[in-house]
């Protein structure tokens, strides 16, 4: 059995809020790379130009990428053979986010309740996820979830008999509805089956692979390809101003279901899709 403290936790997931904040992931930032090589719109590449600039300057003067440094979500994978010692896990991953966002100037966008709406001040509680897998390891990854992209997302509960297409439908409506409102061009995360909370969470988890990687089943990513193609045709481009570039990924997660549903659920996410992870 392997040990490790809740106080080394509490630093990493600090420093976790902070890098995922300030700077996105190199495949995030060559794949909007690519995307500006590739946009035929003058106004758009522009706007693609901007955007790397924005990273440039966030990376250099260590600010925020994006005003909306997001409510905090963790996927925390815990290791079957790990010890927790010295205090609560998920109050070290809270007293974490506390301590990041406070000392690393983060804006802090969480309410306590949803209708009082009094602010925490501290940008907790977070979103945790846990899973126990086999292992000594403890794997913390965050994503910081801005909402306005986050506002735009969808859950629909389809029937078996709508099938694939009624899947691509669902996705490809999400997109085209999101519109400028989700700050493109955007990240799709996208989960099919499992139940009504599942599929949500699967959406959600797709967001935090890299653009560019696919499923690993093949008629998924197919689907993933074909959905990312359809949905840079739709023409609303870059800030919504028109291009090319609507997507820069789809991406993918799948579950078991029911026989009597086809839950889908598109997690949407602007190009600031940030996620960073550590392994202790």
């Amino acid at each position: 059995m392997r040990e490790i403290s809740v106080n080394d936790i509490k630093k990493e997931v600090a420093k976790l809020c902070v890098d995922a904040n300030l700077q996105l992931s190199p495949e995030m930032e060559q794949c909007i790379a690519a995307a500006k090589e590739n946009e035929r719109g003058e106004l758009a590449k522009s706007v693609l130009g901007q955007l790397q600039e924005n990273m440039e300057i966030a990376r250099e003067d260590g600010i925020p990428i994006c005003q909306d440094t997001g409510m905090a979500v963790f996927f925390v994978e815990l290791g079957q053979e790990v010890h927790i010692v010295d205090g609560d896990l998920t109050e070290a991953i809270n007293e974490g986010v506390r301590y990041g966002y406070t000392e690393g100037y983060l804006r802090k966008s969480v309410v306590g309740d949803p209708l009082i709406r009094e602010n925490t001040k501290d940008n907790t509680p977070a979103i945790i996820h846990y899973d126990i897998v086999p292992g000594d390891n403890l794997k913390i990854t965050i994503t910081p979830k801005g909402f306005g992209s986050e506002n735009m997302s969808k859950l629909v509960m389809l029937k078996p008999a709508d099938g694939v297409e009624g899947v691509k439908q669902v996705v490809i409506d999400a997109a085209k509805s999101a519109g400028p409102n989700a700050c493109p061009p955007f990240v799709l995360g996208v989960g099919i089956g499992g139940d009504f909370e599942l599929v949500a969470k699967l959406a959600k988890k797709a967001l935090t692979r890299e653009p560019g990687s696919h499923n690993p089943l093949p008629h998924i990513a197919e689907l993933e390809t074909e959905l990312l193609e359809t949905i840079n045709s739709l023409g609303i481009g870059p800030a919504g101003l028109g291009g090319d570039t609507t997507a820069l990924a789809v991406n993918i997660e799948t579950y078991a279901t029911h026989i009597a549903g086809l839950p889908v659920a598109v997690n949407m996410c602007c190009h600031v899709d940030r996620h960073s992870t550590v392994i202790l």
